[in-house]
């Protein structure tokens, strides 16, 4: 695996692949590598001749009292997965090759809307961050496949709407939520959890998992299940964000007629903050 840092050395290089008739897959990261990150890298090798990997930790996507400053950054144990995973180019540049301007005066990419609920809610301006650093490393790899864990469910919403309005020609593709034996998706931001709060962690998909065997088991007061779920993370140690079921099509309160649904949640514990969603058809 080559590593490069200029986006002139990674266009150069790509662009002799591009000319050589290969399919180039891309896997945005912040790095801190773990196995969700891998399972990514291995199915853009199934979609894709060449890999391309990235680690930015894009500070646009941090709110204040956020952890930019804190959040972990590992480049060589990175380096090391990705190099065993078959990644071809990890392309990890500096703030200033990203915004060369400047973040005050850079150029925003803003997905009204789906933008503004649940984790936009909890972190005004987060996705405007994410969409903004997403729609730059399109245009720097030019990738013909991008794949996303689907453990950030609204983030793989917004990168799909923002790729179909603004005619990007690159196939997003969602791969499953990597889990823990124990249930609890994995994050780079597990890393902030204690051993106790690590037993604790999984009791968010436990409650998920209720959730939808009692929606699967007929019930339909959402606004209802939503709270009973919420009290018992609470009695768990959680401090409640959001906790919602949706209509998979907008990530909008689900009504009893909605048979295509997505449950998506949002809790502390400690100083980790932790997602997770499950989907359902009824």
């Amino acid at each position: 695996m080559k590593t490069i840092y200029s986006i002139a050395e990674l266009r150069e290089a790509l662009g002799q692949e591009r000319r050589a008739g290969k399919k180039i897959g891309f896997v945005p990261t912040m790095g801190n590598l773990h196995t969700g990150h891998i399972q990514l890298i291995h199915q853009a090798n199934n979609h894709a001749d060449i890999t391309v990997a990235s680690i930015f930790v894009n500070p646009l996507q941090f709110g204040e009292n956020e952890d930019l400053d804190a959040y972990p950054r590992t480049l060589t144990s990175d380096q090391e997965k990705l190099t065993a995973a078959g990644c071809d180019y990890l392309f990890a540049p500096n703030i200033n090759e990203m915004y060369p301007n400047g973040q005050v005066i850079q150029t925003l990419i803003e997905v009204p809307g789906i933008s503004d609920i649940h984790c936009g809610a909890s972190r005004p301006g987060h996705f405007r961050g994410v969409a903004t650093v997403v729609c730059k490393l399109f245009g720097i790899v030019q990738p013909d496949v991008a794949i996303f864990g689907e453990k950030d469910f609204q983030q793989l919403m917004v990168i799909r709407r923002m790729a179909e309005d603004l005619f990007l020609p690159v196939e997003i593709l969602g791969a499953p939520i990597a889990r823990a034996q124990s249930g609890l998706a994995l994050s780079s931001r597990n890393g902030y959890l204690t051993e106790a709060e690590l037993a604790t962690a999984p009791i968010l998909n436990q409650t998920i998992c209720q959730t939808i065997a009692q929606i699967s088991a007929g019930r339909r007061d959402y606004a209802a299940l939503q709270e009973e779920a919420q009290q018992r993370l609470e009695q768990a140690g959680f401090k409640r964000d959001y906790y919602t079921i949706c209509n998979r099509k907008d990530l909008q309160h689900a009504g009893p007629d909605d048979t295509q649904l997505v449950l998506v949640a949002a809790a502390y514990l400690g100083k980790a903050r932790l997602i997770d969603n499950m989907v359902v058809d009824l």
